[in-house]
């Protein structure tokens, strides 16, 4: 059973895309546990504020199948592959770990932005706080309590 650790955001009619995003997640992967909920400004653009969690989830499917799983929930909610890299979002599925896989293909992991942001890094801590970093070889809880980076606010919200 692999350990997988998916980051939720938007911030285009976000409480409806973030709602439906996570009941997805849910019918997909029953076996979770799921962070706060935060809302952070845009990183890399202008736009409207950002809702952020990450969703943790046991199965026993694969990497590739995870990926595409999550790329038809974007896609359902609206999400086309021709946006930019930072731009307004329906709805981003990241998969930020898998276990401790190291690889580029079907997806970077572990994610690169997990170490760099705090929307990602926060609520990750509260749900895989004791789960070392395959690349970084700390504990989530330590990197974050060694985190700093005052340009990047996010606060507790609730919906």
């Amino acid at each position: 059973m692999a350990e997988i650790y998916i980051s939720i955001g938007s911030n285009v009619d976000r409480e409806r895309h973030f709602k439906n995003g996570l009941a997805a997640l849910i019918k997909h992967f029953p076996d979770y546990s799921h962070s706060n909920v935060y809302e952070s400004e845009p990183v890399g653009f202008s736009g409207r504020n950002f809702f952020n969690s990450v969703f943790a989830a046991k199965t026993i499917i694969s990497v590739e199948q995870v990926c595409l799983i999550l790329k038809q929930i974007e896609q359902d909610n609206g999400r086309t592959r021709s946006d930019k890299k930072f731009s307004p979002r329906t709805l981003d599925l990241d998969l930020l770990m898998y276990d401790d896989m190291i690889c580029e293909e079907p997806a970077q992991l572990p994610r690169d932005e997990i170490t760099k942001n705090a929307f990602v890094l926060l609520p990750l801590s509260e749900v895989a706080a004791e789960v070392e970093h395959p690349v970084a070889g700390q504990k989530i809880k330590a990197i974050w309590q060694n985190y700093h980076n005052p340009s990047q606010k996010l606060w507790k919200v609730e919906l």
